[in-house]
């Protein structure tokens, strides 16, 4: 009996409102999803949501996942080393470093 009344309560619960564990189960079901244990809340509502033709109204703010920012950080730090071993001036190489640092910040306040 349990188990019906917690499936009930689950359904009629928003997606926003599941927890990770609930959203995790979900997300085993679909077939065309996967890596879902690495996922985060944000990332299983997106592809959720995005397998179940539910469309978000857009805020028309861009929200980067952590993960994006993460990975912009390991490109910019490229860049600046390859601009290093080519000589680059004191200034470029200022300006990739003050890029490298913003976006560290911004990977503090998403996470």
């Amino acid at each position: 009996m349990g188990k019906k009344k917690e499936q009930k309560e689950k359904k009629e619960k928003p997606l926003d409102k599941w927890t990770v564990k609930e959203l995790r189960e979900e997300a085993l079901t679909i077939p065309e999803i996967q890596g879902v244990h690495g996922m985060n809340k944000d990332e299983l509502l997106t592809v959720i949501k995005k397998a179940r033709g539910i469309v978000e109204a857009d805020t028309g703010k861009k929200v980067q996942s952590l993960r994006e920012i993460k990975q912009k950080v390991v490109q910019l730090r490229i860049a600046r080393d390859e601009e290093r071993g080519e000589g680059a001036s004191r200034l470029r190489l200022t300006i990739l470093r003050k890029r490298i640092a913003r976006m560290k910040r911004k990977t503090r306040r998403a996470g």
